[in-house]
């Protein structure tokens, strides 16, 4: 395990300055990571220097990418402890919450079946739900929140019944950092027969995450949230569910013979990505988890709760300052500044070269739950130190002098 200094972090990260090559404090994590100079370096060379196309060319070159593509498979799926056979590349966790509710939901949920999410839930684990309850007449229900802003498991408990077929949470709130039980969810489900959904998005950059110690059905999680680049991410899932799954797109890749009479289909995972893959991204997410891996999820985590405790502590001091969420957050801090829209905290937040998100965060039942049209939202990375959160609190401090 390398030293995580935050002077070396920083380093690692191009996109942590300006134009000007001033210090730029980056606390939108959440919504997207920085990229470190690793996973630049080898999606270009998977662009350049060593690019072909995967599983179709005979020649040395795609064969060679073939096997680094593949090679991509297995690092990814082993770093959140499944196998390359379970592990479905999307193209973020958006994809493949809808693959799961197109395929296996529109297959086993009927209409009298019923599936549970909660208050806190991303638009991407709502939206594909209602899409699919108006295709088949299933039902929704939602569970409620403790005061704290966490998923409320007793209440599951009580809500789940045998009619339920899935219950699919969030991991780690994108709002309010808070945590969820997993493992606890999980055997509530199991114990109604219900399957369970982990949206992780969240999770994977800063906790380590173990889908058999879970006993999950589903995990998804987007690389750029983890170091990554855009437009991929995953689906984990287990390979006996996956098998029983049916396609989600047709077309090349995921076959195994086509006539004009009948196709048959490729096993999974290839069976759910149809069409030429997204090789240089592929590439590039393993390099990503590699990255996070050499450092230690662990080393991670400890370091922006650290984060997160000091600037809980520092915005409970102001009596104009809301804080939503628990005290014990991971890596999010939302707040809300008396007088003053998100937005315009987040304008004045930019001319003093901080970035945090100011917004519903595609999460709007949620901000009705609060009571509020928006947060400003501060996220930390493993590159985010003491001298972004004071940048933040001159920020709030000269929009305190501009409001009056």
């Amino acid at each position: 395990m390398i030293e995580a200094t935050s002077s070396t972090r920083k380093a690692d990260f191009p996109g942590l300055l300006t134009a000007e090559g001033k210090t730029w404090h980056y606390l939108d994590s959440g919504a997207t990571a920085q990229k470190p100079q690793a996973v630049i370096d080898a999606t270009v060379a998977a662009m350049g220097r060593d690019y072909a196309t995967v599983h179709r060319g005979v020649y040395a070159r795609s064969a060679d990418m073939t096997l680094a593509f593949e090679a991509a498979r297995r690092t990814v799926a082993a770093f959140v402890g499944g196998s390359e056979d379970e592990l479905v590349f999307t193209r973020g966790a958006t994809e493949a919450i809808n693959l799961v509710a197109a395929t296996w939901g529109a297959k086993n949920l009927k209409a009298g079946d019923r599936v549970l999410l909660s208050v806190l839930e991303h638009h991407s684990n709502i939206v594909p739900w209602q899409l699919l309850r108006d295709r088949t007449g299933v039902a929704i229900d939602v569970c409620p929140l403790t005061a704290d802003g966490r998923i409320d498991l007793d209440a599951a408990e009580r809500m789940l019944t045998p009619a339920h077929k899935l219950a699919a949470f969030a991991h780690v709130s994108n709002v309010l950092g808070s945590v969820l039980d997993a493992r606890r969810a999980a055997d509530m489900a199991h114990a109604v027969g219900a399957k369970f959904l982990l949206d992780g998005c969240q999770a994977v950059p800063r906790m380590k995450v173990d889908v058999a110690a879970l006993d999950c059905d589903f995990y998804v999680f987007s690389a750029h949230k983890l170091y990554g680049p855009t437009g991929i991410g995953a689906l984990w899932a287990r390979a006996e569910i996956l098998a029983d799954m049916p396609p989600y797109q047709g077309g090349g890749s995921m076959i195994d013979r086509v006539t004009f009479e009948r196709t048959t289909y490729a096993p999974p995972p290839q069976r759910f990505e149809a069409g030429t893959p997204a090789i240089v991204e592929a590439i590039g997410f393993a390099a990503a988890t590699d990255y996070v891996s050499a450092i230690g999820v662990e080393t991670i985590e400890r370091h922006e709760n650290a984060l997160v405790s000091r600037l809980r502590d520092a915005l409970r001091g102001m009596n104009d300052v809301t804080l939503f969420g628990p005290e014990q957050s991971a890596g999010i801090v939302s707040f809300a500044l008396d007088g003053v829209h998100p937005h315009d905290l987040g304008t004045i937040m930019d001319e003093e070269n901080v970035a945090i998100r100011a917004g519903h965060h595609c999460a709007q039942p949620l901000m009705d739950h609060l009571g509020v049209p928006a947060t400003a939202r501060a996220s930390f990375g493993l590159y985010s130190d003491d001298s972004d959160i004071d940048a933040l609190l001159r920020g709030i401090d000269r929009t305190r002098r501009i409001f009056g």
